[in-house]
């Protein structure tokens, strides 16, 4: 995508499901780490870095002169505060921590393309989950496994076995089309010397006008009374818990309103030795929740384990890919007609 600074600035706030956003600032061939260094330090950082802030690198790097990527950075912060201190007299302090600028490198073979992160931290870290309890899914994840279920908000969102919160709260978010970033403050772009205080806050203010008043209500439950509470305070941080009702009880005591709608649940994947085959039962009665108590809705079930989603027992109509970290998830989706086409 061809933009400005201040682009990168509005997807930040903007965008629900990706993770960093990187504004281009070079592209050179580069065999080594001499020449990385040499190229690097021929960039003007004096004007995108400040002299007395703070810098990190990272990296992804492939290519043989390089073992870890490690050393890349180094090469490359030493080259970038040794050009600050010759034409400011001073250097940024650096460090492997994001709580300043960030710059970012893509070294491939003999190309390498250098980034600020205007992210910084993963846009995942939207700043309201103080509470995660336990394996949360990440909101970027929950936003994308949300869009995917094409729910609307004109109709029930359901959430059992909602854990910490993050799906019914990003539903929430979407309904209001409020820009996920409000909440979060750090931003690597705001430690760079781009950053132009005035048209954020001009962003922020019409991020905030363009949202919408809306009466839909999600209901979102968990058998678990911490992680139950973890979701409710989680939602409370959002400034979106009226939009959801909170219930205590196991998933197949959810009360589903008439009117169709989406449910999603995302179980436990049962990844260490013994779980699977104690989590077959739970797989079993979501299939029959499903059937049973559920027609007229679009159920979903978001799960890394493909085994277990066979004990569902119904067929699916979509299975939708995804990556929740180094695990290979999938989102099912199941019609469930009113009638005898449930099964």
């Amino acid at each position: 995508i061809h933009g400005t600074f201040s682009d990168a600035m509005f997807l930040n706030l903007h965008l629900r499901t990706a993770h960093h956003v990187l504004f281009q600032i070079n592209e050179f061939q580069c065999d080594g780490p001499d020449k990385l260094y040499k190229e690097i330090h021929r960039m003007p950082w004096e004007t995108m870095i400040l002299s007395d802030g703070y810098l990190s690198v990272d990296s992804n790097v492939s290519h043989p002169s390089i073992r870890d990527s490690r050393f890349a950075n180094m090469k490359a912060k030493d080259a970038i505060v040794d050009r600050i201190q010759i034409r400011k007299g001073r250097r940024p302090d650096s460090g492997p921590e994001k709580k300043g600028a960030v710059v970012h490198l893509y070294w491939k073979d003999d190309k390498c393309t250098v980034y600020i992160d205007t992210s910084g931290e993963p846009l995942s870290k939207r700043g309201y989950r103080k509470n995660p309890y336990q394996a949360p899914m990440q909101e970027t994840l929950a936003a994308a496994v949300i869009m995917a279920g094409r729910w609307k908000p004109s109709e029930q969102f359901i959430n059992p076995m909602c854990g910490s919160g993050t799906l019914a709260i990003e539903a929430a978010l979407i309904g209001l089309n409020r820009a996920p970033g409000l909440l979060r403050e750090y931003f690597s772009f705001k430690h760079t010397l781009f950053f132009n205080r005035q048209i954020w806050d001009e962003m922020r203010a019409q991020a905030k006008a363009r949202e919408v008043k809306n009466t839909m209500k999600i209901f979102a439950s968990d058998v678990n009374p911490e992680a139950l509470d973890a979701a409710k305070k989680n939602a409370e941080t959002a400034g979106i818990s009226s939009f959801i009702e909170f219930t205590l009880n196991d998933f197949e005591q959810t009360v589903i309103p008439p009117g169709g709608g989406v449910i999603i649940i995302n179980p436990e994947y049962g990844m260490r030795m013994g779980e699977e085959s104690a989590l077959e039962d739970t797989y079993r009665r979501i299939g029959n929740f499903f059937k049973n108590k559920c027609q007229g809705y679009r159920g979903y079930v978001f799960t890394g384990n493909t085994t277990l989603a066979g004990k569902i027992g119904l067929k699916s109509g979509r299975k939708i890919p995804f990556q929740s970290g180094k695990i290979e998830c999938r989102l099912y989706e199941y019609e469930l007609y009113r009638g005898t086409k449930n099964g």
